[in-house]
């Protein structure tokens, strides 16, 4: 997961843009993501970077009118002001704060990308690539869905396995054992060899027309559908091998061996 001088029971609380620039430079990041620490659909999200001369620009869906009330809007824009900046998080503050590394992604197209992977009863049945311009890769603000065939092929020839970032996804499911249904955010480093998972979502699935991945159990059934069938059938025992969801490989284990750490690094990341 992304580093975060937030996280944690002992983390100090943020009251505002001063605490923000402070607990930044503290960390040594020269980029992060503020986001509120109870939200969705990238609401009050902010891509802040600032530089050596003290420069602050954020790239955010926030609109703040006239007045200074704020608005949540379907467009990116870009404040190039630490004045600006400052007012927002100002604002945004007392609903609590969370701050986490802006980590660098691979890129499909000339633009970042990164994945939204849906597991169901621990198991990933549904993934989507999202590729956009802008730090966001939320398709409704602009994100385009991106070739998850091209994803899988770029992975291979990094001499990665598709299994294992699946895998990963399905570990992290894991820690929310009371959820039958989760949308796991996968951020794949540049290179394609190593990801991270930005955000574990309770409302992660609306993906229309996207079916199971192959293997999954879930071929030719929406996510919504896939979640009905879940209930259905009722909740699987989980079993230490089995044929990993979009592969021809015989066997996996349900938990990767280890996930290392992302840490020391600078660049994209999207909710």
């Amino acid at each position: 997961v992304p580093d975060s001088p937030t996280s944690g029971t002992a983390a100090p609380p943020v009251r505002g843009w001063a605490d923000v620039r402070s607990l930044m430079a503290a960390a040594g990041l020269r980029r992060a993501f503020v986001k509120l620490a109870h939200g969705s659909s990238a609401s009050g999200v902010l891509a802040v970077e600032t530089n050596g001369a003290g420069r602050v620009q954020a790239t955010t869906s926030v609109e703040r009118g006239p007045e200074g009330h704020l608005f949540n809007s379907l467009r990116v824009r870009r404040y190039t002001t630490e004045r600006e900046v400052a007012a927002i998080v100002d604002a945004l503050a007392p609903d609590g704060l969370h701050i986490e590394r802006w980590l660098p992604k691979a890129a499909q197209g000339g633009r970042v990308a990164d994945l939204r992977v849906v597991v169901i009863d621990g198991r990933a049945t549904h993934a989507v690539v999202r590729t956009s311009r802008s730090p966001m890769t939320n398709l409704h603000l602009g994100g385009t869905r991106g070739d998850l065939g091209a994803v899988r092929a770029a992975v291979s020839a990094a001499g990665g396995r598709w299994p294992d970032a699946l895998g990963v996804c399905e570990a992290a499911a894991d820690a929310f054992p009371g959820m039958r249904c989760v949308g796991v955010d996968l951020l794949p480093a540049v290179g394609w060899r190593r990801f991270a998972v930005g955000e574990v979502n309770a409302f992660g699935d609306l993906l229309p027309g996207l079916a199971g991945l192959p293997g999954s159990g879930a071929e030719g059934l929406d996510t919504y559908a896939a979640q009905v069938a879940a209930l259905l059938r009722g909740r699987p025992a989980r079993t230490s091998s089995r044929t990993p969801p979009g592969t021809d490989d015989t066997t996996r284990t349900t938990r990767p061996t280890s996930i290392t750490r992302t840490t020391g690094t600078t660049g994209s990341s999207a909710t």
